[in-house]
């Protein structure tokens, strides 16, 4: 199935729980919003300056002006009177009466304490008016909003202290497969690895903010596969495996979750990762990544990533796209829409993908030394000098 069509699939599929917590604004990083948030105050409160300099009357420009106050961040003027300036500072109230601030570079002051303007000064110059940010009863942020953090900055500053989000899934995820050992074991027995695909499915998911079930390691075993399946589907929002959704005699995750739960979507016109299905055992949601490490990631980001966003309660569940120049070729087209591991390199027209040279799906190495993953879609052919569309890895990630 073409990606586009799956995730279309997917994604109208997914339902928020909408269990809802509050939380502090230091601890919201990455929730999403269960509400609008509404600005009680104008943001800035007072109109106020730009910059460092002198708030003045046009009318009164050039000058020489005598400075009859000062006036501070934090601090509220007098009125201006006619015929004088006010010393200001950046982000101090602008004085009743004054309708521009000179930046201080543009203003001498003499012996005497006279102030004179150098250069033309227009009404409401270097004046940031009240609201002009965020006007009092204007929507702040929305709801399905996930929050970043120039988000809690901003609501820091209209004074929201705590905020109704979404509760944070939890995902439960199992890896499968006989050969598969926790790393820190001492030494490895024939045919034996590493669980790699733990570590990055559980780092993808932090990287959401979801809360990560360990399931651990599940045996080549129909019966055992079962079982720790809907142990996962009784612990969590959502159960993600990676391997055993192929089609050898050992791959049992597919047929197990067709016993106890049903396959929607089977094989994706994807590479890396064409094994992938989509399911659910009960009312929870089952994602099978395939089991090679470089598939795992690429899947996760193009399927899991915006699945698990809309179940969280997001609105955006986007992946982000950026066009950059192919410093790489194609030999022939494919029938499924490739992803290609690249570095990202200033070029005289901009950013260049250079090709990773191992592309192998086994090649973790490959995704760790990248930058983003360039998309060449089906029946395509590439020469360098194309331009492409690339998903940053640190976006994905």
């Amino acid at each position: 199935m073409p990606l586009e069509e799956a995730l279309e699939r997917i994604l109208g599929g997914a339902r928020p729980t909408g269990a809802t917590e509050e939380l502090s604004l230091i601890d919201a990083l990455g929730a999403v919003l269960a509400e609008d948030v509404i600005s009680g105050i104008d943001v800035p409160g007072d109109d106020n300056s730009a910059m460092d300099g002198y708030a003045v009357r046009g009318e009164d420009l050039p000058g020489p002006l005598p400075i009859s106050q000062r006036i501070a961040a934090g601090a509220v003027g007098e009125p201006l009177q006619p015929g004088t300036a006010a010393r200001i500072f950046t982000g101090a109230p602008i004085p009743a009466g004054a309708d521009a601030v000179v930046m201080q570079e543009n203003c001498s002051v003499d012996q005497g304490g006279l102030l004179s303007v150098e250069g033309t000064v227009t009404t409401a110059q270097n004046i940031r008016p009240r609201g002009q940010d965020i006007a009092a009863g204007a929507v702040a942020l929305s709801k399905g909003r996930r929050l970043r953090p120039q988000d809690l900055g901003l609501l820091a500053s209209v004074g929201i202290a705590r905020v109704t989000v979404f509760r944070r899934l939890k995902v439960a995820v199992l890896s499968t497969g006989d050969e598969l050992v926790e790393p820190g074991t001492a030494d490895l027995a024939g045919g034996q690895l590493y669980n790699s695909n733990r570590f990055t499915i559980a780092g993808l998911l932090a990287r959401l903010g979801l809360e990560f079930v360990d399931v651990g390691i599940i045996p080549d075993d129909a019966q055992a596969t079962a079982k720790a399946l809907l142990r996962a589907s009784e612990l969590a929002d959502c159960v993600i495996t990676s391997g055993g959704v192929s089609v050898g005699e050992e791959d049992h995750v597919k047929a197990q979750v067709e016993q106890i739960g049903h396959i929607d979507l089977w094989k994706l016109a994807i590479k890396p990762g064409k094994p992938l299905a989509f399911g659910a055992i009960g009312d929870t949601p089952f994602i099978g990544l395939p089991g090679n490490p470089t598939s795992v990631f690429a899947t996760f980001c193009l399927v899991a990533r915006p699945f698990l966003l809309k179940l969280q309660g997001a609105t955006d569940c986007r992946i982000p796209e950026l066009t950059v120049t192919a410093g790489f070729a194609t030999a022939k087209s494919s029938p499924r829409q490739d992803h290609v591991r690249v570095r990202l390199e200033s070029g005289d027209e901009g950013l260049v993908a250079r090709r990773f040279a191992n592309q192998s799906s086994g090649v973790l190495s490959s995704v760790s030394q990248s930058d983003a993953l360039a998309v060449v879609p089906p029946g395509v052919v590439v020469s360098e000098g194309d331009k492409v569309q690339v998903l940053l890895l640190d976006l994905l990630a």
